[in-house]
């Protein structure tokens, strides 16, 4: 059994998502089941459905410091602060120098070079008019940097290129150094500025894997029969994790502890899943909680609405959680679009909420179930009340064949 010096829980959450800015928000539209998705214009591409965030830019840092600096950095350093003050921490807290910041990022740097070349192009391309500012933009570090900045914070920073695991793994990135004592409070999480880049569009629509419709709240269907793709959003959520004793000792509200843990690889394609790997992912976390299925009362699903990705993920939980009926599954996606390397940490927020309230928010727009997706207890259309949710599961997997599972239970002393 772990002590209280190596337990570590979540004391705050601060985030932007393409229907909110503010958790209790973004909570209340996900058990309505509001989609906010819109369609965009992107240059060279044309028209698509995406998750636009709006949230206010410079609540935290001054309109020039947010052109100076990148979308990703404006995004994470909005969620630093909101998170801080959700965890009622004050500045002096914490030491500064004792405090890590790691971000969980799918791509960086794709943004910001698009643009540049879209501005020289107005020159005949004299790079004589490329800013000086690109190579900070574009490092991986930059929105982990941006934060430490913003908040003075002179412990470590780094950014974790993990696709689209980055925002779980960034959590467990905080959890390792806590436990080692590298640091004593950790702001981890993930960010993303993709709906900024008609590249990466483009990419998606050529491997046929583009969420469309008519109606742009409907684009992203996981589990329906007839989805056909991703639907690309932005956003954004960063917690503050602190290990048991220092949360106690300060009065801290404990939102949720993190008992499990797991990361692997496929080893097998550069785009398609493998459920086998998922499936020993997801036991690689239970074993780590000394948990079985049928403890856990949440599954929150990574399924982006992409013909074998979603089926390949039903397959993993059905092999392990066929036989749990106390086991309820849902997907965050299907009302705030795919948004990358904060898609797990903005999963995670919004089933928090459960453990106060017992309600499991829904699945949205499976108007026909596909056969291959059939799961026991998949919530559509409609929250779900149960007593006693104490367990959630959050998956999350990537291109690479990188694959992440995180378990929080809620925190009764």
């Amino acid at each position: 059994m772990l002590s209280d010096n190596q337990r570590v829980v979540i004391t705050g959450v601060g985030l932007v998502s393409p229907n909110a800015s503010h958790l209790s928000e973004y909570r209340e539209k996900l058990l309505r089941g509001q989609s906010e998705i819109q369609r965009i214009d992107l240059r060279y591409f044309g028209s698509a459905p995406a998750g636009i965030c709006t949230f206010e830019e410079t609540r935290y840092r001054k309109k020039k410091e947010n052109k100076k600096g990148t979308r990703a950095g404006c995004i994470g350093v909005y969620c630093a602060h909101e998170a801080l003050k959700d965890a009622g921490l004050a500045d002096d807290f914490y030491r500064k120098d004792r405090t890590g910041v790691y971000i969980g990022l799918t791509e960086h740097g794709t943004v910001e070079t698009e643009n540049e070349i879209y501005n020289i192009k107005g020159y005949d391309y004299d790079v004589s008019y490329w800013t000086h500012h690109h190579n900070p933009r574009t490092v991986l570090n930059n929105p982990a940097g941006e934060i430490t900045m913003s908040l003075g914070i002179t412990g470590p920073h780094y950014s974790i290129g993990a696709a689209c695991a980055a925002g779980n793994a960034s959590l467990i990135q905080g959890l390792q150094m806590l436990r080692l004592g590298d640091v004593d409070m950790a702001i981890a999480g993930g960010i993303s500025e993709s709906t900024g880049s008609f590249g990466i569009f483009a990419s998606f629509k050529a491997q046929g894997a583009l969420g469309e419709a008519d109606d742009p709240t409907k684009a992203c269907r996981p589990f329906d029969i007839n989805r056909n793709g991703i639907v690309v959003s932005e956003g954004g959520c960063l917690y503050i994790l602190e290990t048991l004793d220092k949360a106690l000792a300060r009065g801290a509200t404990i939102q949720g502890e993190i008992v499990g843990y797991g990361m692997n690889s496929d080893a097998k394609d550069l785009v398609l899943p493998f459920g086998e790997r998922q499936a020993e992912c997801m036991q690689l976390a239970l074993d780590r909680a000394g948990l079985e299925p049928d403890d856990v009362d949440i599954i929150s699903t990574h399924a982006t609405g992409t013909k074998q990705g979603d089926i390949e993920e039903c397959k993993a939980i059905r092999s392990l959680f066929a036989t749990s009926s106390n086991t309820y599954i849902n997907n965050t996606k299907s009302i705030i679009g795919h948004a990358m390397g904060a898609a797990g940490v903005l999963e995670l927020a919004g089933n928090l909420g459960s453990f106060r309230d017992g309600l499991i928010h829904p699945t949205i727009n499976v108007d026909e179930l596909d056969p291959s997706c059939h799961l026991d207890n998949l919530v559509l259309d409609k929250a779900v009340k149960r007593e006693n949710i104490t367990t959630i599961l959050n998956n999350s997997f990537g291109m690479v064949g990188i694959n992440s599972t995180i378990i929080v239970h809620k925190y009764s002393g």
